[in-house]
């Protein structure tokens, strides 16, 4: 749990400023369950700058309450939680020493947003929160008060989580909890899980992730482990101390960041994904005759295939769909090896005779070459556009030149019209054989909400 918060001050010399406005949000790592905003009297004049800077003047604050009287209150919203700020150092300092005048040691862990995103978003120029918020297409309103500041950075935390790959920022807060001596139950690690589209990660008490998944439904999906039999469950339950989450609505995306995830971690439990594990694929060559036949092969890196498959039987099932779906022939593509001179599509006029010389190669061509453009993004740039973890949001996956770039989450209500911006708030992920797999299979199976061909 983290209480993100932002503190305005009135300035002057070091430890002696009051605060003047506190703005703190509880964010479970997905949503903010609470929140408490403040003005408050500081019982010391106001630096003339910083009036003009928030616009927050000593009248303003006269009858603001005093911190001895909201104490209690930011005691009860941060306890247990990590304190998330841009630029953490000064807010934390503060914010003791006003618990230090009242004879009240207060003492948390902290994570700084200006460190995190200096690591995580090296190519920015600026990481000052204005600038920085402006770059990745975070709305923001009340610039230099604590309400305004301390709502972007949840957006940016929310953000900089999804760009920790590596599971830095959790993998810290699990063993801090093994310091305390924490150890739940199976049913308690299930209580706090949704029942919707994401990724899982179970940690072992050291704070290594033992297995990780995705699933439609995660709680389900993490039951289902808690309560096999199998050998494999037997021992993930046996070493299971935390249950993280990160949802994300697509699935695309859950596929995608499962597939790196596993590649990038390498849980001790999870086996599949480690390797490219695509060894079949479809490609088109020109026969005799001039018609492009479809032929399922072993996959060569040598060569552009259409799609892959995990398996031949995978491969065959496809292939027979999409002769059936293009209303191509089977003869040609190897599905048909009967000694008649015709497929057997074309008795039941589901061929246009292209085995017999009734349809042209190039009319015939012009629909193995709609199935390829529909499939194979090779070269091709495109924003596939797909459901987001609420329903205020979607979520873009960018592919430019052929080349998966990776995935973002935007507000429907701050439409992503330039190709920079989104660019910016993209998390990179690494453009391999499989994605690319995964990629092509979810949109022949049509499942995205939109594709925007550039």
């Amino acid at each position: 749990m983290y209480a993100i918060l932002d503190i305005e001050t009135t300035g002057g010399q070091y430890n002696e400023e009051g605060i003047t406005e506190i703005a703190i949000y509880k964010f479970d790592g997905h949503e903010v369950v609470d929140q408490f905003i403040s003005l408050i009297n500081p019982e010391i004049p106001i630096q003339p700058f910083v009036v003009k800077l928030t616009g927050i003047s000593n009248a303003m604050l006269q009858s603001a309450p005093k911190f001895f009287e909201v104490a209690k209150r930011i005691i009860e919203i941060t306890e247990g939680c990590v304190l998330v700020a841009h630029n953490a150092q000064f807010d934390y300092r503060v914010l003791r020493t006003e618990f230090n005048r009242l004879g009240y040691n207060f003492e948390s862990q902290t994570l700084c947003t200006v460190e995190l995103s200096q690591k995580l978003l090296p190519e920015q120029k600026s990481h000052s929160l204005g600038k920085l918020v402006r770059a990745l297409g975070i709305p923001m309103s009340d610039r230099h008060r604590a309400s305004g500041d301390a709502q972007a950075t949840v957006q940016l935390f929310k953000l900089l989580l999804a760009k920790d790959t590596e599971k830095e920022i959790l993998t810290s807060l699990i063993k801090s909890d093994t310091k305390k001596g924490i150890s739940p139950k199976l049913m308690d690690l299930l209580e706090g899980l949704p029942s919707t589209t994401g990724l899982y990660y179970i940690y072992n008490e050291k704070g290594e992730i033992i297995y990780l998944g995705k699933s439609k439904n995660i709680k389900k999906r993490v039951n289902q482990h808690f309560t096999s039999t199998a050998r494999k469950s037997k021992r993930i339950q046996r070493e299971a101390f935390s249950v993280q989450y990160e949802a994300t609505g697509s699935e695309l995306i859950a596929l995608l960041k499962e597939c790196q995830e596993i590649k990038v971690n390498k849980p001790a439990y999870n086996r599949a994904l480690k390797k490219t594990i695509f060894p079949w694929s479809l490609y088109a060559e020109k026969n005799p005759q001039g018609y492009l036949a479809l032929k399922l092969q072993k996959t060569d890196g040598r060569k552009k295939e259409i799609v892959s498959f995990p398996g031949i039987v995978e491969g065959r099932n496809a292939l027979f769909a999409i002769i059936e779906k293009y209303k191509l022939c089977q003869k040609i593509n190897g599905i048909d090896a009967s000694d008649k001179e015709n497929c057997f599509a074309l008795d039941l006029e589901n061929c246009n005779g292209a085995c017999v010389s009734k349809e042209m190669p190039d009319e015939y061509n012009e629909r193995v070459m709609e199935f390829i453009n529909n499939n194979s993004f090779n070269n091709q740039s495109m924003i596939i556009i797909d459901r987001g973890r609420s329903v205020e949001e979607r979520s873009a996956v960018l592919i430019e030149n052929g080349v998966y770039k990776g995935y973002a989450f935007y507000n429907l209500n701050y439409q992503i019209t330039n190709i920079d911006i989104l660019k910016n708030i993209i998390v990179p992920m690494e453009n391999n054989k499989d994605v690319k797999v995964i990629i092509q299979n979810y949109i022949r199976k049509k499942k995205a909400l939109k594709i925007v061909r550039l």
